[in-house]
């Protein structure tokens, strides 16, 4: 039998596969109890275009004094600013890698801030 782990890392392999194939960039989320992170991954793969994640320092002093990555409104504003250094990076279109997450909570907060600032996926 799966782990937890091991059952979100399969699904997050099948994602991937399928990714590969349409070869655009993909905006991959990764989550944990306490901070939400964004990468900004090249078509091929081979390259890291831009991040954004509630543990950078700047991020972490607009959230206020408490710090606190693992919430909603963090997440909006991780998806808020991977889509203005996409934008920078001169990416518009982009595949949503969830990594074998639920589309649910934050990492919905996230996709849903990135279309709002003009990613397309």
């Amino acid at each position: 039998m799966l782990s937890k782990k091991e059952q979100r890392l399969r699904r997050a392999r099948q994602t991937r596969i399928r990714i590969a194939t349409q070869g655009v960039p993909r905006l991959t989320v990764n989550r944990t109890n306490l901070h939400i992170y964004a990468s900004l991954i090249s078509g091929d793969g081979s390259k890291v275009l831009a991040t954004a994640s509630t543990a950078q320092a700047d991020l972490r002093k607009s959230l206020g004094g408490s710090g606190k990555g693992g919430n909603v409104a963090a997440a909006e504003q991780v998806g808020k600013l991977i889509a203005e250094k996409a934008k920078a990076a001169g990416v518009e279109k982009v595949a949503f890698d969830r990594a074998g997450f639920q589309y649910h909570g934050r990492v919905k907060a996230l996709a849903e801030a990135a279309r709002a600032a003009g990613l397309q996926f």
